[in-house]
């Protein structure tokens, strides 16, 4: 009896140990100890530049992972724990994450928040198709334009840690000398492309600026957001344009379900037409950490040679 109760409580303890610890993998840590200022970002492109940017200097945590998106993305409270314990908070703006807009509003009255896409020059974003009064918030896909959002980033830890204002501008400097040697790399890139091949046909409208700035066709079966509905007339208008302008190749995202795209190529086979999936693109979300899709370079070039390698 003795023994089972021993037993019993050698469990119970090892129980305790577990849940402790699942509760604590809510808690952000920094490396080795060291005091460093704590990042919070929506998503991870967003969190690639805070760290390119304040280096050393900063703890980033990305709210959003791999394959999530931004749109319909709500809170949890493993999310508000986080957001409680930043130093700083870098989002996107431009309503990509529409479900949390209060929770930044709210985070703002007693930390450093900062919605990085909202301080470009108006005249460079572009107007949803369908509603002028919408913005495109998929900016990223512009690198110039991705570039005065990121410098949002220096100028706030250049606030609120004013000794390493140099360091951060420094930092800026590498990071966007390397961005434009991407850009240089994706221009000369989709010249592989014929010009009449150039339509890039995806399961939502995130690539508008990156059309406009390499002289592509996009094409979206839903809206700027996930959130807006499609139906069979919208997946019938898209097959009819696949099938009269003869493209052979659409494309589906990491962070969609394939659904809305697969109906657009069944449509299509119906009609006599055979579409392929050109391949997989990062369009809300980058790669897993560790991959070079984890990273903006590498989520970009992953891009570029997938869209260049199916469409030339």
């Amino acid at each position: 009896m003795k023994h089972l109760r021993k037993l019993f409580l050698m469990m119970m303890m090892l129980v305790g140990m577990i849940v402790v610890a699942a509760c604590g993998s809510d808690e952000i840590t920094t490396d080795n100890g060291e005091e460093k200022i704590v990042v919070v970002t929506t998503i991870a492109q967003i969190a690639d530049g805070v760290k390119n940017i304040g280096g050393d200097q900063v703890e980033v945590v990305s709210l959003m992972g791999p394959g999530v998106d931004p749109h319909l993305y709500k809170a949890t409270q493993s999310d508000m724990k986080k957001l409680e314990q930043a130093d700083m908070i870098f989002y996107n703006g431009l309503h990509l994450e529409g479900k949390m807009l209060e929770i930044f509003e709210k985070m703002n009255e007693t930390k450093p928040t900062y919605a990085i896409a909202e301080g470009i020059d108006p005249s460079l974003l572009r107007d949803d198709m369908a509603d002028a009064t919408i913005i495109d918030p998929h900016i990223w896909f512009n690198i110039d334009i991705w570039q005065d959002a990121l410098h949002e980033i220096t100028v706030g830890l250049s606030e609120y840690d004013s000794e390493n204002k140099e360091l951060y501008e420094e930092n800026e400097k590498k990071y966007f000398a390397e961005l434009t040697e991407l850009k240089e790399y994706a221009a000369s890139k989709i010249q592989e492309v014929p010009e009449e091949s150039r339509v890039l046909v995806t399961a939502h409208d995130a690539f508008n600026y990156f059309g406009a700035a390499y002289n592509m066709e996009v094409m979206g079966l839903q809206g700027l957001s996930t959130d807006a509905e499609y139906g069979l007339g919208d997946v019938q208008e898209l097959v009819n344009v696949l099938v009269e302008r003869e493209i052979g190749a659409v494309f589906v995202e990491s962070s969609i379900s394939e659904k809305s795209i697969n109906a657009v190529i069944e449509g299509s086979k119906d009609k006599g037409h055979d579409v392929v999936i050109g391949g997989e693109l990062f369009s809300d979300a980058m790669g897993e950490e560790g991959t070079e899709e984890g990273t903006y370079i590498g989520m970009y070039r992953h891009n570029v040679d997938t869209i260049v390698e199916a469409l030339k």
